[in-house]
C-alpha cells in the first residue's frame, strides 16, 4: 500500500493495491484504455506489479518502495531513517524501516543495542577506547571483523528484499553498508544503494564498503572520506534527513503556549539525547542555580526513565523546571527554547541547525560525538565548554547576546541542508529509473 495525499482530501488515507493503479492512471491518462484490458485480464497481483513497472518505465513515472536499514545503537540513525520514510511518503513513494539485526536470531537485535547503551552510558571512555581501536584497525589491509560479522545476514537480508519486491535500499547504518557490501560481491543486489552518514566525520570502515552513493552532511567532509579511498564521484553532500516539522517555521509564543510554557520568560532547553546520557544532572544544577529572574528550563531525558525520576526528585520544589521523559514534540520544545544543551549527536545537533536555535554542545560520547563537536564549533553553528559550569555560564551568556546569537543563526543557515530528504528522495528516483 501507498500513503497518499491526494488534492481535495486533508487527510493522509492508506489506499490498497488497487488504488495505486488509479493513481498512474490519474498521472498517465493516455493509457487508460489498454491499462483496464490488462487489469481484466490479470488473475493475480504479480501480474499488475510486472504491468506496472512496464508503464512506469515507458510513461518516466517511478512508484518506487524503497527499504530502508538501520540499528538501534542510539535513536539517531533510526530517526534519519524514518525522517526519510516520511519525505519518501510524501513523494507518494512506499518505505520501509527496518533494523537489520531483526533478520538475525532472535535477540540480535536486543542484544546489539543494549550492549551499545550500556556502554556508552556507563563506561563511555570504553566506547571511546573502541573507537580508537576501530581507527587503528582500519590502517590494516584486508576487511575488518566489523565486515565478517555483518556479512552473516547478508542471505537473510537478500531474501527479504527479493520477497518484498524493492526498488532500492539505503541505509542510516554503518552495519546494514557493510552487509550490502558482502551482498554485491557475491551478486546478491541488484538493486541500487545508498549510504547515509549521520556523523560529520568519516567513522571507522566506511571506506571498506561498497555503496552506489554516500550522502554525507557537508561539502566540507568530502576531502576527509576521499581521502580514506571513498570515491569523490560517490560523495554527495546533501544532508542528513531530519523530519519536515524541523524547518516548519512556528512562532515562539504558540508553541510555548501548545506546550503550556510560560510565553515571556526566557527559556533554556537541556537535551541528554534518546539514551539520556551525561552529566544532565549536573549541567542542570550548575544551570538552575544561576537563574534568579523565573527563567525556565526543560530538561528532556529520552528512554531513561531513572533519570527522570531522579530529575524530578532533585528539583520538585522548583516550578521553573520541568522535566520529560521520552517526547515526540522535541521540534516544538527547540521552537520554544531560546537556547539548547544537547551532547554533540549528528542527528540531534543537525535538527537543531535546520530548527535555527542558539546551540551549546556539552560532554560528547567519546568518539565521532568529538568531531561532531569540533565540527559545529569551528564554523560558529555552535559553542561548548570544558566542564558543566563553564557550559551553564556559556548558555545564560548566550541567551543575553542578541549579536551572538544572529551570528549563529546565520552560520546554521548557510551550513545546513533542510530539505535533505527531499533531496535523498530524488537520487533514489534517478537510481532506481536507470
Amino acid at each position: 500500500m501507498l500513503r497518499l495525499r491526494l488534492p481535495g482530501i486533508s487527510a493522509a488515507y492508506h489506499f490498497p493495491f488497487i488504488s495505486d493503479t488509479f493513481l498512474l492512471l490519474w498521472i498517465a491518462p493516455k493509457i487508460t484504455a489498454f491499462y483496464t484490458r490488462v487489469c481484466l485480464k490479470a488473475n493475480h497481483r504479480n501480474s499488475v506489479i510486472l504491468f506496472l513497472a512496464e508503464i512506469q518505465q515507458k510513461n518516466g513515472v517511478f512508484l518506487m518502495k524503497v527499504l530502508i536499514l538501520s540499528c538501534n545503537t542510539g535513536g539517531g540513525h533510526n530517526a534519519a531513517a524514518f525522517a526519510l520514510k516520511e519525505s519518501l511518503e510524501f513523494h507518494h513513494h512506499e518505505a520501509e524501516v527496518l533494523d537489520l539485526m531483526r533478520l538475525g536470531r532472535k535477540h540480535t537485535s536486543a542484544l546489539v543495542g543494549g550492549a551499545y547503551v550500556k556502554l556508552v552510558s556507563v563506561f563511555p571512555a570504553g566506547f571511546g577506547a573502541a573507537y580508537q581501536l576501530g581507527e587503528l584497525v582500519r590502517r590494516v589491509p584486508g576487511k575488518s571483523p566489523v565486515y565478517y560479522a555483518n556479512a552473516r545476514l547478508g542471505n537473510a537480508l537478500a531474501d527479504y528484499i527479493v520477497q518484498n519486491h524493492f526498488d532500492g535500499v539505503v541505509t542510516t547504518h554503518l552495519y546494514p553498508a557493510e552487509t550490502l557490501t558482502w551482498m554485491k560481491q557475491k551478486g546478491l543486489l541488484t538493486i541500487p544503494c545508498v549510504a547515509i552518514a549521520t556523523d560529520y566525520a568519516c567513522i571507522p570502515f566506511w571506506e571498506e564498503t561498497n555503496c552506489d552513493d554516500y550522502v554525507i552532511p557537508h561539502k566540507d567532509l568530502i576531502p576527509e572520506f576521499a581521502s580514506y579511498g571513498i570515491p569523490k564521484e560517490k560523495l554527495l553532500p546533501l544532508g542528513i534527513p531530519v523530519r519536515p516539522a524541523f524547518s516548519r517555521p512556528a512562532s515562539k509564543e504558540d508553541v510555548r503556549r501548545h506546550l503550556g510554557l510560560p510565553e515571556d520568560a526566557p527559556l533554556f532547553l537541556v537535551m541528554s539525547g534518546s539514551m539520556g546520557f551525561g552529566k544532565v544532572h549536573l549541567l542542570a544544577h550548575e544551570l538552575v542555580s544561576r537563574l534568579k529572574s523565573g527563567e525556565q528550563v526543560v530538561i528532556i531525558c529520552g528512554n531513561n526513565k531513572k533519570r527522570a525520576r531522579s530529575l524530578r526528585l532533585q528539583f520538585h520544589k522548583n516550578s521553573n523546571v520541568h522535566v520529560v521523559g521520552f517526547t515526540r514534540h522535541v521540534a516544538e520544545y527547540m521552537a520554544a527554547a531560546d537556547v539548547l544543551f544537547t551532547k554533540p549527536g549528528g542527528l540531534s545537533s543537525t535538527e537543531a541547525i535546520v530548527r535555527r536555535v542558539p546551540l551549546i554542545h556539552t560532554d560528547p560520547i567519546p568518539g565521532c560525538e568529538t568531531k561532531n563537536r569540533a565540527f559545529f564549533v569551528s564554523r560558529g553553528m555552535s559553542v561548548t565548554g570544558t566542564h558543566q559550569k563553564e557550559l551553564a555560564d556559556a548558555g545564560i551568556s548566550l541567551a543575553k547576546d542578541d549579536a551572538r546569537q544572529i551570528a549563529m543563526r546565520d552560520a546554521q543557515r548557510e551550513n545546513s541542508h533542510p530539505q535533505a530528504g527531499t533531496a535523498i528522495t530524488h537520487l533514489l528516483e534517478k537510481l532506481v529509473s536507470e
